[in-house]
């Protein structure tokens, strides 16, 4: 890839030659030359079906700014120690509510499954909380979310562990119910261990040991900051005529077709001023 000017002009293009400049793509079996260039190459994700770094490594050689690049919605990996306790529960399933910083926390919050997998978690849930953590920290789930289980025990009339396991039994997944009692039974049958108990469902505090990488990731985060392109044309604010649309930029939506519309809605607009 390469660019030219008027002849003399040296450097990055810059607006006063903008009329001038030529974009020169140098294909397999043709060399292209036209005055605007639309880069659309995606991100890092999934490399078996092609992804590359080329759209980040071309920004660079423009002097773009790129933020950093990390794989989102993306499945996360436990631990060789959290994989031995929960991996053979793989293909199980169930509502969680999703965070990163404990149970008192605001937003970001996600109300969908999880699923254990062989290597650890996946799920809607898990994808979606996956693109805020910071690949250090814990991340926090509620397994009984909008459930007060004090209460819930008082309408059974008894308070044991038999009946504690009939109530985890009703929201739970049998096999992860049996597999959360024998990891996390109450201490006692006090008020204070069912309330201990009951505090554990509600904020279980896992520190995943990776995510799956971009080989399973949905999306790249990060990418071309969108101070560097125009937010009407998606056109560099360094070289005139030449634009990144899509997952180059700096932009990650969660799942539901997010990501698909702003691909589609980058593209549009840098089509309208081509």
């Amino acid at each position: 890839m390469q660019y030219e000017s008027e002849p003399g002009a040296e450097g990055f293009v810059n607006q006063e030659v903008q009329k001038d400049v030529r974009f020169t793509v140098q294909a397999e079996g043709a060399i292209f030359i036209a005055p605007r260039l639309v880069v659309a190459t995606g991100g890092l994700s999934i490399p078996k079906i092609g992804a590359t770094s080329f759209g980040y490594d071309l920004a660079r050689q423009f002097g773009l700014k790129i933020q950093p690049t990390r794989a989102a919605l993306v499945p996360l990996v436990f631990s060789e120690g959290e994989r031995k306790r929960w991996c053979d529960l793989a293909g199980v399933s169930t509502e969680v509510l999703a965070s990163t910083r404990g149970p008192k926390q605001t937003l970001p919050r996600f109300r969908e499954n999880m699923l254990f997998t062989h290597r650890g978690m996946s799920g809607p849930a898990i994808l979606q909380i996956s693109s805020y953590w910071d690949g250090k920290g814990p991340i926090y789930l509620d397994l009984a979310p909008g459930r007060n289980l004090a209460a819930d025990l008082r309408i059974l009339g008894q308070r044991d562990g038999s009946s504690w396991k009939l109530l985890l039994r009703e929201f739970l997944p049998r096999r992860f119910a049996d597999r959360w009692l024998e990891t996390y039974a109450p201490a006692a049958n006090s008020d204070r261990a069912f309330a201990d108990a009951e505090h554990k469902l509600h904020a279980w505090e896992i520190k995943p040991d990776a995510d799956e990488g971009y080989g399973k990731a949905e999306v790249t985060a990060g990418g071309i900051d969108t101070d560097e392109l125009s937010a009407k044309t998606m056109e560099s604010r360094k070289v005139p005529g030449l634009f990144f649309i899509g997952e180059l930029v700096d932009v990650t939506g969660q799942l539901g077709g997010f990501n698909f519309q702003w691909a589609w809605a980058s593209g549009f607009c840098a089509g309208q001023a081509v």
